[in-house]
């Protein structure tokens, strides 16, 4: 366990809220556009998956915030 603050937790954390503000940002304002004529159930499978997908990539980034390697 560390014994020393880090400036990666607080960077990491800013960096994550922001991607995810744009993530949403750029999926509320495409998505409907693409998939607003689909059956419900299918938009509904869709906005699953697309909210979902962004945990994909986090395991790595939160090792790097903890350790500084992405591995």
């Amino acid at each position: 366990m560390r014994k020393e603050p880090t400036w990666r937790i607080p960077v990491g954390i800013l960096g994550l809220l922001l991607a995810l503000a744009i993530y949403g940002l750029v999926i509320a304002r495409y998505a409907p556009d693409l998939i607003g004529n689909w059956p419900t159930l299918v938009q509904t499978l869709v906005y699953v998956a697309l909210g979902v997908v962004w945990l994909l990539p986090l395991r790595r980034f939160l090792i790097w915030m903890e350790t500084g390697r992405w591995g």
